[in-house]
């Protein structure tokens, strides 16, 4: 689905070059929950850009379904950290952005984006506007509005790091339940171990900037998982540990 190879990013600084990513190869199979963790300013965010076509890197190449990223693309999604809802815009308009964008019959996506709110657990905040939302619910309607495109790839950047730590495991939760329904290929950016493991089918660990892939993490474990008590909170634990170990250890030479 999605290929790296020899993926590297320098930026320009006023004192000379910043390196951010080094020689990263990856590989993303359909379907997949990959996430990727690493200590601030290791270049993930920098590398979600580039696989959404954002950021063209200094290096190497992105391929997606056996394609040359180039620029954005219509079948991927991207939410990030803020929701950035249109505050004069209700949810369900909110929602219905990316049809209006690309001109997609409106009554058709219009129930598919009531069924969305639906089962997020917005059902009559259709005409809500942002600010009577709080911040989980608005990140749920980010995400209606990135699943509306129906997109072959989503792309997540720290989308619940701005919450509380409840909200937060409680949308960790819902996202991977949709994922299970929906089976759309994400990669989610995080620098927080549990909700990695929570969410992935494997964990790619990048080294302190610049940023290279140290490890890739197979997190076999059944799901639905849990962060709480349940079935398989002892492989969670081993999980979260292993991650933790890897953070810890010395930069790549």
């Amino acid at each position: 689905m999605i290929t790296l190879t020899d993926v590297s990013q320098t930026y320009a600084g006023k004192a000379g070059e910043v390196p951010a990513l080094r020689h990263v190869d990856l590989a993303v199979d359909q379907g997949e929950f990959l996430a990727v963790i690493g200590r601030s300013g290791c270049g993930k965010s920098t590398l979600l850009r580039i696989i959404a076509g954002l950021v063209r890197p200094t290096a190497g190449r992105v391929m997606i379904g056996g394609t040359p990223v180039t620029g954005p693309r219509r079948d991927v999604a991207l939410m990030f950290q803020r929701s950035a809802l249109l505050p004069w815009r209700t949810v369900l308009d909110n929602v219905m952005l990316p049809a209006e964008i690309f001109g997609w019959p409106r009554r058709r996506r219009q129930r598919e984006a009531i069924e969305l709110l639906h089962r997020v657990g917005l059902e009559g905040f259709e005409k809500r506007l942002p600010h009577e939302l709080s911040g989980g619910m608005q990140q749920r309607v980010a995400l209606c509005r990135a699943l509306i495109q129906r997109p072959r790839l989503l792309l997540m950047d720290e989308p619940f790091s701005a919450l509380d730590a409840l909200t937060r495991e409680e949308l960790a939760v819902e996202l991977q339940r949709i994922h299970m329904q929906l089976h759309t290929t994400v990669v989610f950016v995080t620098h927080a171990i549990n909700e990695a493991v929570l969410l992935a089918d494997r964990i790619v660990v990048l080294s302190s900037r610049p940023g290279q892939v140290r490890k890739v993490v197979d997190v076999d474990i059944p799901r639905p998982r849990s962060l709480g008590l349940g079935a398989h909170v002892d492989e969670v634990a081993r999980a979260s540990a292993e991650l933790h170990e890897l953070l810890l250890e010395p930069a790549i030479a």
